[in-house]
């Protein structure tokens, strides 16, 4: 069992670290979508095999209800129309799925005009998805999140009214005023 204090990695790096042929794949995809480290990549892989095992057994199941599940949250991220099968679920890509990625969506939407600039954003709770701040460069957006994406706005500082405190008047000045006047 284990502690549970412990809990597992959600990531599980690749069984060879130096295939040349995975290697080139995840550098065109951080170049491409701008993951800052491969860990990103292998969780989003993760989540990726999952969908597709789901969808594996749904169609060794004909299990009508989960199938109804599946499409419903596949069509709420945007990986599929309306009229999709199983089928078109098992030729999904991993950039389809990093199609939906915060970082990728505020680039493609034009608020970013680098993947730098978009992944900076985030991470400096700049982004806004409905009122909520959003920090994560990984998060998947839905279809219905996307329209309420924006960039937050600096609140103006209140400035404090400057108010000159008069000397209290004596009335040895109101004296003198009075000689110089006269």
């Amino acid at each position: 069992m284990g502690s549970p204090r412990k809990l597992r990695s959600a990531v599980r790096r690749p069984l060879r670290p130096f295939d040349r042929v995975r290697l080139e794949y995840e550098a065109g995809l951080k170049k491409e979508y701008g993951f800052k480290r491969k860990r990103e990549i292998w969780k989003l892989q993760e989540y990726f095999k999952n969908l597709k095992r789901r969808a594996r057994n749904i169609l060794a199941t004909h299990d009508k209800n989960e199938e109804k599940i599946l499409m419903a949250k596949l069509s709420r991220y945007g990986l599929g129309n309306g009229n999709f099968s199983l089928d078109d679920v098992l030729n999904l890509s991993l950039e389809n799925v990093c199609e939906r990625r915060l970082q990728t969506i505020l680039l493609r939407k034009g608020l970013a005009s680098t993947n730098n600039q978009a992944r900076q954003l985030v991470t400096h709770r700049k982004i806004l998805i409905g009122d909520t701040i959003v920090d994560m460069p990984n998060y998947l957006v839905d279809v219905e999140q996307e329209k309420k994406i924006k960039i937050r706005e600096k609140k103006p500082k209140a400035k404090k009214e400057e108010t000159k405190v008069e000397a209290p008047v004596t009335e040895e000045k109101t004296q003198e005023e009075t000689k110089t006047s006269e």
